[in-house]
């Protein structure tokens, strides 16, 4: 069955959106191809299960407000969903759907990067009701 092996976030400020996802997540971004064009992104080790991704520089005008999301949502699991969320928050995010349970799989929440990309943090919890 085909399954997701990359993704990418596109952006207007790609340095924005680089120091924002270094310091809620750890990633590491690898400039690729023609200067400022291309960055990949590591996002853990090979070792685990996830994927890669890449970013790139926006070719239209950011995602305008209230209006459907017209790419796909990634998830990204993370310890605590709450203080992911929260450190997204302070980082330069803003709230696109607070933390909420779901039952017997765990917490998860949407939030918007600095160039209104959505995305959401889950955190494993077999208890969540």
């Amino acid at each position: 069955m085909p399954r997701v092996n990359h993704f990418e976030i596109h952006a207007t400020n790609p340095e924005i959106l680089i120091r924002f996802y270094t310091q809620l997540f750890g990633w590491t971004f690898e400039p690729w191809g023609p200067p400022d064009g291309y960055w990949m992104i590591r996002t853990g080790d090979d070792a685990e299960s996830g994927i890669n991704g890449g970013l790139l520089p926006r070719r239209s005008s950011a995602p305008a407000s209230g209006q459907p999301v017209n790419a796909s949502v990634c998830t990204v699991r993370v310890a605590s969903a709450r203080e992911s969320y929260a450190a997204a928050l302070s980082l330069g995010g803003s709230e696109a759907l607070p933390v909420a349970a779901i039952p017997a799989m765990g917490w998860l929440g949407y939030v918007k990067d600095p160039d209104g990309n959505l995305f959401g943090v889950m955190s494993e919890d077999a208890r969540a009701i």
